[in-house]
């Protein structure tokens, strides 16, 4: 799994149902969901 920052909860939690996406400049990241709070959270870089 996918760790990123959750800005709701204030702490880096594992991603829930991470996907791999590409952003408008090209550069690849992974979108994914809170588990605790269901806010949407963004990683940038590849993974």
């Amino acid at each position: 799994m996918v760790q990123a920052y959750c800005v709701k909860c204030r702490a880096k939690k594992e991603m829930k149902d991470a996907k791999n996406i590409t952003m408008k400049n090209g550069k690849p990241a992974t979108q994914g969901v809170c588990p605790s709070c269901g806010t949407k959270m963004f990683r940038i870089g590849k993974s």
